[in-house]
């Protein structure tokens, strides 16, 4: 099918021509050399071309060679391998840093970026020699290969199940020079072939068009989901009532996606222990010993008591992303979260005290939160 691309569309034949000629600037580069203690990965999902310039842009990925694996001939052509009869699936080989990065997360890295549900092939590319694989080196890489699709499958963002196969890797044939770094070589082409594939419209309507400002892992959907399913409901309450309950800076702030002053709210420089709730509907949040002094003028944290109690999403509002935090079952605007905290997480939670309510370690008992004593027993 990619092989159609290159010719059904003549009007762009010379501008894709010219772009071929500037792109080469990248070709006459070296791949990156890698050192002794990389690890290998061979993933199939549809086209190689995308799923190549996909898996080099995971930090810790040392090399990404476009291939051919499973099939019963010798150094296959891609002619060949088109044609069905030797058996093999267009994959990418996969060197990574293992002290950067592991081998569940060049897994989620392929699966956000394929469509993992069609054992038939991909977008526009049909054939099983397009089919989603997993080909494990080893026996732990298939347990974690495993583990890991029971999981995403369990999730159900994919909608359909999934139909990726777990086969026992056995040789790797390195594509022809043509189709290596060809999202490099032949830029105006490939980006043409990758929207008419359908690839990322598809992506999109699975993870949200904000997919590549602040991509969510599929881990984080994984344990957010499992986190949901053992906490405690919340109800919230009208918004007639809200309002009655609320001062007009607390209706602004968690209502209206407001920002308090800083340095000028309640908990900004808090020392006391004990926890942060939501002002709506009670449901905990944060922790005073996960508080820290970041000298921002709002209360600050590494992290939340429990990430089901949680929901983050972008937020447009400046001219730049952020990632906004959100209470699960009160809906209430609480701050934004941001990657330049302190050990452990490197996160920092950024709130505002007015979404907040705080109880003090000797009320959590008297006021329902016992459960939570255990984060001051130290």
């Amino acid at each position: 099918m990619k092989t159609k691309f290159k010719f059904a569309f003549s009007a762009i034949a010379a501008i894709a021509i010219l772009a071929s000629f500037v792109g080469n600037a990248d070709s006459d580069m070296p791949k990156t050399k890698t050192s002794k203690g990389y690890e290998v990965a061979t993933l199939a999902g549809g086209c190689f071309w995308c799923t190549e310039s996909d898996l080099e842009k995971l930090p810790g990925v040392l090399d990404v060679v476009s291939g051919y694996a499973g099939g019963n001939v010798d150094n296959p052509t891609y002619k060949q391998v088109s044609s069905g009869k030797t058996g093999h699936i267009e994959v990418i080989e996969v060197k990574y840093d293992p002290k950067a990065v592991n081998y569940e997360q060049v897994l989620d890295q392929f699966f956000r970026h394929i469509d993992p549900t069609d054992d038939q092939g991909s977008f526009v590319d049909r054939g099983r020699h397009y089919r989603p694989a997993i080909f494990y080196h080893t026996d732990q890489q298939k347990q974690i290969a495993e583990s890991f699709v029971a999981e995403i499958d369990a999730l159900g963002i994919f909608k359909k199940p999934l139909k990726t196969e777990l086969i026992k890797f056995t040789k790797f044939w390195p594509a022809e020079d043509y189709h290596q770094d060809y999202y490099k070589r032949n830029k105006v082409r490939y980006n043409y072939y990758r929207y008419a594939s359908g690839r990322d419209q598809y992506l999109d309507d699975i993870f949200g068009d904000e997919r590549e400002d602040n991509p969510v892992t599929l881990r984080q959907l994984i344990d957010e989901k499992n986190a949901v399913a053992n906490i405690k409901a919340y109800s919230k309450p009208s918004d007639r009532e809200i309002k009655a309950k609320l001062t007009d800076l607390q209706y602004y702030v968690t209502q209206e996606e407001g920002t308090e002053r800083a340095f000028n709210n309640e908990y900004w420089d808090n020392k006391e222990h004990g926890i942060y709730v939501d002002i709506v509907t009670g449901e905990p949040l944060f922790s005073s010993t996960d508080k820290y002094k970041s000298g921002t003028g709002w209360p600050s944290f590494t992290k939340p008591i429990n990430e089901g109690y949680i929901v983050t999403k972008t937020d447009y509002h400046l001219l730049y992303p952020r990632t906004e935090v959100r209470s699960r079952f009160a809906d209430s605007h609480l701050g934004h979260v941001f990657k330049d905290g302190p050990a452990p997480t490197g996160l920092r939670y950024c709130m505002n005290s007015a979404a907040m309510r705080f109880i003090p370690v000797d009320e959590l008992e008297k006021q329902g939160y016992g459960e939570y004593l255990y984060l001051f027993d130290s």
